[in-house]
C-alpha cells in the first residue's frame, strides 16, 4: 500500500516520491539568499578594511623618505651694498642686513619698507672686526682701541591690529675695553646662559697677536638678573701655533675653537675654574682649513677646507673614559671650492652651505643632501628661519632673494632606519633607538635595528622555552596518555590560552623575574634536571625485568614519571644555592670573594645583569605560546589514521617506533603548522614584553639583558607622538616592518607546510 508521501505511477504500477516534498519554503529562500549577499559583502568588507589600514599607514609612511621641497620667491631690495651680516626672525618676516657704516637695516617683507637702526656703541669708534653669534642674533665687534662690545636684536609679535606684525628692538649691551690695547682682527661670542664667553684676536704690544677669551659673570639679585661683567681673561696665544685665521665660540659658551693657517684647530674649554687648553688637531691633515662653524648643540662642528672638503667633527671619548676630545665622525660630499656661507637651523641637525653659486642643504646626522642648486648668483651670505619654512640669501648688492623651504623630515631615510650612524657623543657608529630627550639640541635616534634585534631576541627565547614542552606534551598526551586523563588534561592546556597578556606580564614584571633573580642557579639546575631526570628514569625503567614492568599498566607510566620527574626539579632548586657559592665567586675591588650570581655574571662576561631579562621573557612568553603549539600539534598527531599505527604495532613496533616513524612524519605538517602560528604568537606579542623585558633596546644575545620589540614600542610611544611628526611616522614603519616580518615568515613556513604535506601524504 503506498505511503502517504509516495504516488502510483501509472504506467508501470510502482510508486513514486511526490515533487511537493523537495521544495523549498520561501522564507529558506529569502534566508539563504540574504546570508549569500551578506557574507560576501562581509568579505569584501573585510578586504577593503585591511586595504584601508594599508593605505593609511603608507600615507603616513611615504613622506618620511621625501626630499627637501624648495621654490623660489619673491626678491627684497635692503640697498645695502657689501652686507656682512644677515639674519631674519623666528616667523621669517623680518630680515636684516647689517654694515658697520650703516647699521642694521630691517626690510618688511609684506611691504619691502626699510627700517634702519645704527648702533650707537660703534659712533665715533673705528670697527676693526665683526662677528655674529647666530643662536641669539648677537652682533659683536671689535675696536682698533682694544675695546669689545655687542648688540642684540630682540623680534616680538605684535598682533594688536589682528594680524601678526612683527618688530624690532637693538638692545646694545656693554663695551668691555682691552687690557692692553691693540686694534682686534677677530672676535665672536657664545651665550649659554650661565656659561658667557668672548674670544679676540688683537695685536700685541711687542708685535704678532694676542688670542683672548673673556669670561663673562651677571649678576644676580632679589631684583633679577643684573650686570653682565668680565670675570676672568686668559691669554692663550702661547698654545696657538701660526697665525690666527678664525675664531669661534660655541653657543653653549664653554668651548672656544682657534683656527690658524697651518691648519691646526686648538679647542679650548671655559668654565668657572678656568680657561682649560684641552687640544690640538689637524682636522684636513694639514689642509688649509677655511671655516669651522657649530651645528645645532655646540658640541659639533663643520669644518671645511679650502678645498671644499667638509667633515664634521664632534667631541666625544675615544676610549670611553677621560675628557671628551674633538674626533671625526662624519664626511659630506665635497663642495667645488672654499665655503662662501653657512647658515644652521635653530631646530633641526639640517644647516646650509656652499661655494660661489652652489648651495646645499645637508642634515648632520645621517650624512644626507637633503636639496643642492647653482644659483645665478653668488650669495654672500645666508639664513635659515627659526621655523625652518625659508631660506634667504644675500646677494653682494644687498639684495635678499627669498626661497619657501618643506623639509618636515631630515631625520628620516633609510640609513637613519637601518645604517650605523655615529651619533655625537658615541665612541663608535651603533645602531641606537632614543626618540625623545630633554632638550631641543637633542639629536633623535630612530635606527629600528634594535627594535627588530629585539622582536627577534624575544621570540627566539620564547620558542627556546615553549618548543620543548609544548611538543612533548602532544606527542605524550596523543600517544601514551589513557582516553580519560587526555579528556582532562587536554581541556586544561587549552583554557591556559584564555589568560590575558596583560596578566601574564604583569606576574612576570612582579613575581617571576624578582624570583628568578635571587635564584638562577636554582632555575638553571630544575631546567636541566627535568630532562636528565627523565631520561635517566627512562633508562632506568628500560633495564628492569619485564615482569615488573608489566605490572605498570600501558598509559599509566604519568603516575610514576611526574613525581620523580618534579623531585628531580625540587632537587636542582635546593641545590642552586650551594652551586652559587661554590661555582660563581665575585671578586669584590677589596679582594673579598662572594658567592653571588647577580655579581659574578658582568665580572665574567662583561655584559649587564638586569632583573627583567630574557629568562623571565622566555618563560612567561612560553607559557603563552605554549597553548597554542600544543593544541594544533595534538590534533595533527592524533588525526593519524590509527590502522598505521595499529599495524606498525602488529608487526612489533615499540610505542615510541609508532610514534617516530609513523605518527610524527605523518603529522610534520600539521606540527610544522603548529610552530608556525605560535612564533606568530611570539612575534606579535605586546604586553608580556613591554611588562617583562625593562624595554631597553640593546643589541646583545646575552640572556640576562632585557630588550625592546617593534610592538612594545609602539604601545609605548604611539600615544605620544605628535601626529605627522618623523616619530610618528617611524612608528607607523615599525609597523609596516612587523609585518612584512611575519609575512616573510609565513610564507616561508607555507611552502615548507605544503613540502611536508605532498611529501608524507597518505594517497
Amino acid at each position: 500500500m503506498p505511503t502517504p508521501n509516495t504516488v502510483v505511477n501509472s504506467n508501470n504500477d510502482k510508486p513514486g516520491v511526490l515533487p511537493e516534498r523537495f521544495r523549498v519554503s520561501r522564507g529558506t529562500l529569502l534566508l539563504d539568499r540574504f546570508m549569500t549577499v551578506a557574507i560576501r559583502f562581509g568579505g569584501v568588507a573585510v578586504i577593503v578594511a585591511v586595504l584601508g589600514i594599508f593605505v593609511f599607514i603608507f600615507v603616513e609612511v611615504v613622506p618620511l623618505f621625501r626630499k627637501a621641497a624648495v621654490q623660489d620667491q619673491e626678491t627684497l631690495a635692503t640697498g645695502v651694498a657689501d652686507p656682512r651680516v644677515l639674519g631674519i626672525d623666528e616667523w621669517g618676516e623680518l630680515p636684516f642686513v647689517f654694515h658697520p657704516q650703516s647699521g642694521f637695516t630691517f626690510v618688511r617683507r609684506s611691504s619691502g619698507e626699510l627700517e634702519t637702526h645704527p648702533v650707537a656703541g660703534m659712533q665715533g669708534k673705528e670697527v676693526s672686526a665683526i662677528g655674529f653669534d647666530r643662536d641669539h642674533t648677537r652682533l659683536v665687534f671689535g675696536t682698533a682701541a682694544g675695546e669689545v662690545g655687542s648688540a642684540r636684536v630682540e623680534f616680538t609679535a605684535d598682533f594688536a591690529s589682528g594680524a601678526r606684525v612683527i618688530r624690532s628692538k637693538i638692545i646694545e649691551e656693554a663695551i668691555y675695553p682691552a687690557d692692553t690695547p691693540g686694534a682686534i682682527r677677530l672676535v665672536d661670542y657664545g651665550d649659554g646662559g650661565s656659561n658667557k664667553t668672548i674670544v679676540s684676536v688683537a695685536a700685541a704690544a711687542g708685535g704678532g697677536e694676542r688670542v683672548e677669551i673673556m669670561r663673562l659673570a651677571q649678576k644676580r639679585s632679589l631684583m633679577g638678573k643684573g650686570e653682565v661683567v668680565p670675570e676672568q681673561r686668559a691669554d692663550v696665544s702661547e698654545h696657538v701655533r701660526g697665525r690666527v685665521k678664525e675664531v669661534d665660540a660655541s653657543g653653549t659658551g664653554d668651548i672656544v675653537l682657534v683656527v690658524t693657517d697651518q691648519g691646526w684647530v686648538h679647542y679650548f674649554y671655559v668654565s668657572a675654574a678656568g680657561v682649560e687648553f684641552r687640544q690640538e688637531f689637524q682636522p684636513l691633515g694639514g689642509r688649509q682649513v677655511a671655516a669651522v662653524d657649530y651645528l645645532l648643540g655646540g658640541v659639533s662642528a663643520l669644518v671645511t677646507g679650502e678645498d671644499g672638503d667638509q667633515r664634521v667633527f664632534s667631541l666625544y671619548r675615544p676610549d670611553g673614559t677621560g675628557e671628551r676630545m674633538f674626533g671625526e665622525i662624519k664626511r659630506f660630499a665635497a663642495l667645488e671650492g672654499p665655503p662662501s656661507l653657512f647658515a644652521a637651523s635653530q631646530r633641526k641637525r639640517l644647516f646650509l652651505t656652499g661655494s660661489s653659486h652652489f648651495v646645499s642643504l645637508r642634515f648632520s646626522t645621517t650624512q644626507d643632501e637633503r636639496w643642492s642648486k647653482t644659483l645665478d648668483f653668488a650669495p654672500v651670505a645666508g639664513v635659515i628661519d627659526g621655523k625652518d619654512g625659508h631660506m634667504v640669501f644675500a646677494k653682494a648688492n644687498g639684495d635678499l632673494q627669498y626661497l619657501a623651504l618643506k623639509d618636515e623630515h631630515p631625520a628620516a631615510g633609510w640609513r637613519a632606519y637601518f645604517g650605523k650612524i655615529w651619533y655625537e657623543g658615541a665612541s663608535a657608529p651603533s645602531y641606537e633607538w632614543q626618540s625623545t630627550g630633554g632638550s631641543d639640541e637633542f639629536e633623535p635616534k630612530l635606527s629600528l635595528m634594535p627594535l627588530i634585534f629585539g622582536s627577534l631576541k624575544g621570540t627566539l627565547y620564547a620558542m627556546m622555552f615553549s618548543i620543548p614542552i609544548a611538543l612533548g606534551a602532544a606527542v605524550f598526551s596523543a600517544s601514551y596518555l589513557p582516553a580519560r586523563v587526555k579528556r582532562v588534561v587536554k581541556p586544561m592546556m587549552e583554557l591556559m590560552a584564555s589568560l590575558p597578556s596583560v596578566v601574564l606580564g604583569f606576574l612576570a614584571g612582579l613575581w617571576l623575574a624578582p624570583l628568578i633573580q635571587d635564584r638562577v642557579p636554582s632555575v638553571l639546575l630544575a631546567l636541566l634536571a627535568i630532562p636528565v631526570s627523565s631520561l635517566l628514569l627512562g633508562w632506568v625503567f628500560g633495564k628492569l625485568p619485564v615482569a615488573v614492568r608489566a605490572r605498570l599498566t600501558e598509559g599509566h607510566e604519568w603516575l610514576v614519571a611526574a613525581p620523580l620527574v618534579g623531585l628531580g626539579a625540587a632537587l636542582g632548586w635546593w641545590l642552586g644555592p650551594a652551586l652559587e657559592s661554590w661555582a660563581f665567586i665575585y671578586q669584590s675591588p677589596a679582594g673579598e670573594k662572594i658567592g653571588d650570581f647577580r655579581l659574578w655574571w658582568p665580572q665574567v662576561t662583561g655584559t649587564g645583569f638586569d632583573q627583567r631579562n630574557s629568562l623571565v621573557v622566555g618563560f612567561m612568553m612560553g607559557f603563552a605560546v605554549i597553548p597554542v603549539i600544543f593544541t594544533i600539534a595534538e590534533d595533527a598527531i592524533s588525526n593519524v589514521p590509527k590502522s598505521l599505527t595499529a599495524a606498525a604495532a602488529a608487526l612489533g613496533a615499540t610505542r615510541w617506533q609508532v610514534v617516530r616513524t609513523i605518527a610524527l612524519p605523518i603529522a610534520s605538517a600539521g606540527i610544522f603548522s603548529a610552530l608556525m602560528i605560535g612564533l606568530g604568537r611570539a612575534v606579535g606579542e605586546t604586553m608580556i614584553m613591554l611588562m617583562a623585558t625593562g624595554n631597553t633596546p640593546l643589541m646583545e644575545w646575552n640572556a640576562f639583558s632585557g630588550m625592546r620589540t617593534l610592538s612594545a614600542n609602539i604601545a609605548v610611544e604611539l600615544p605620544e607622538a605628535p601626529v605627522r611628526s618623523t616619530h610618528y611616522g617611524t612608528l607607523f614603519l615599525g609597523a609596516i616592518v612587523l609585518f612584512a616580518m611575519t609575512f616573510v615568515l609565513n610564507t616561508v613556513a607555507e611552502m615548507l607546510r605544503q613540502r611536508l604535506r605532498e611529501k608524507y601524504k597518505l594517497v
